[in-house]
């Protein structure tokens, strides 16, 4: 699969944001055609051991040169045409690495025989590379070979350059004119959702506590009617409705905004303060978003039992520890009672009964 085929199918998937590089080797590959006129006649003056050249030829930053044997390099290849490539820019250019292979081509430019293609071979000082039994001169077909006793040999050079390393950015990620910004919020890993912040420009600007907020108008009055309402009447600027949102903190707005999308809060620990859960229960209440509503009164009433239960506890402590003076509270109705069994002014001793009660807490 290409680059771009793969990169549109990570697209595709949900990620938006992309970016990519690939690394691989470069060759630059080049050819060069050595045409021997009157082979016959040029064959009959180079004995075996001698070789005729081409010019010379660049191919991947290198010079190079064909040298053909037309009775053979050695004397046990006598009979044989031998090629090699030599490359000849050593001392500017240094060692070189490169690949080759040698055809016969035909009077219609096709190969009417292909020697055995040589892998990688590095070059370097006066070093030559080819085939010493290339092709006996006796299997030359004139027809096919030497048409006109001509013999036409093309030699492909391919030199490797090294390892590349390319940028596919521009390709992963290109901006386009309106391109969606980033989202305000976190999408929890969603990338539905994340996908169709992305596949849409928000069309919607909102200003909060200082900061300006991008949205999608129908997200809003899906979930919303207090936005439908709001953005009914909201001006226009550039097909992109403006909105201004006062006394709400630009933090509540949103943690609201990613309920909105995602039904789900960035992180439950917000609400353990409840200065926190009653700002966000207000927002919910302002738009009407009725589950957002239902959490943050739960979290209230957690909270609350959980301050009634701090504070009973916190009572219960302080009672343990002064128990003399539980002990001298009890007290005080058994030290007011008479002998009798009667507490001072129970028989109507209006005075008396209110010196009682004024003591009492005095003690």
């Amino acid at each position: 699969m290409s680059t771009s085929a793969l990169l549109s199918a990570i697209r595709a998937a949900g990620r938006q944001r992309l970016s990519a590089s690939t690394v691989s080797v470069r060759w630059a590959t080049g050819c060069h055609l050595f045409q021997i006129d009157g082979y016959t006649q040029v064959r009959s003056r180079v004995p075996n051991g001698t070789a005729i050249t081409s010019c010379t030829f660049r191919v991947g930053g290198h010079d190079w040169r064909i040298a053909c044997y037309p009775n053979g390099e050695t004397e046990e290849h006598d009979g044989y045409i031998s090629l090699f490539l030599q490359q000849v820019s050593h001392a500017e250019t240094g060692d070189a690495t490169a690949t080759l292979k040698f055809s016969v081509l035909n009077q219609s430019g096709e190969p009417s025989f292909t020697g055995t293609s040589l892998g990688e071979r590095c070059f370097s000082g006066t070093d030559v590379w080819g085939l010493r039994n290339f092709l006996r001169n006796e299997h030359l077909n004139k027809e096919e070979h030497l048409k006109d006793d001509c013999l036409i040999i093309l030699c492909d050079v391919a030199v490797d350059l090294g390892l590349r390393t390319e940028n596919h950015t521009d390709a992963a990620a290109p901006e386009p004119a309106g391109m969606a910004p980033e989202p305000p919020f976190d999408f929890n890993g969603q990338q539905i959702l994340e996908a169709i912040w992305y596949m849409q420009t928000p069309d919607v600007k909102i200003e909060v506590g200082g900061e300006t907020f991008p949205a999608h108008r129908w997200v809003l009055e899906a979930r919303s009617p207090v936005f439908r309402d709001d953005l009914a009447l909201a001006s226009d600027v550039d097909n992109t409705a403006d909105l201004r949102i006062d006394d709400m903190d630009a933090d509540v707005f949103r943690t609201l905004l990613q309920f909105i999308y995602t039904d789900t809060l960035p992180d439950m620990s917000q609400l353990e303060a409840s200065a926190m859960a009653d700002r966000l229960l207000a927002a919910a209440d302002r738009y009407n978003i009725e589950k957002l509503k239902l959490i943050c009164q739960d979290r209230q009433q957690e909270h609350r039992r959980e301050l009634r239960g701090s504070h009973t506890a916190s009572v219960g402590g302080a009672a343990s520890s002064q128990p003399r003076a539980v002990g001298l509270m009890q007290a005080v109705p058994r030290f007011f009672r008479q002998p009798d069994g009667t507490r001072p002014g129970a028989h109507g001793g209006a005075n008396t009964s209110t010196s009682t009660s004024s003591t009492a807490p005095g003690l």
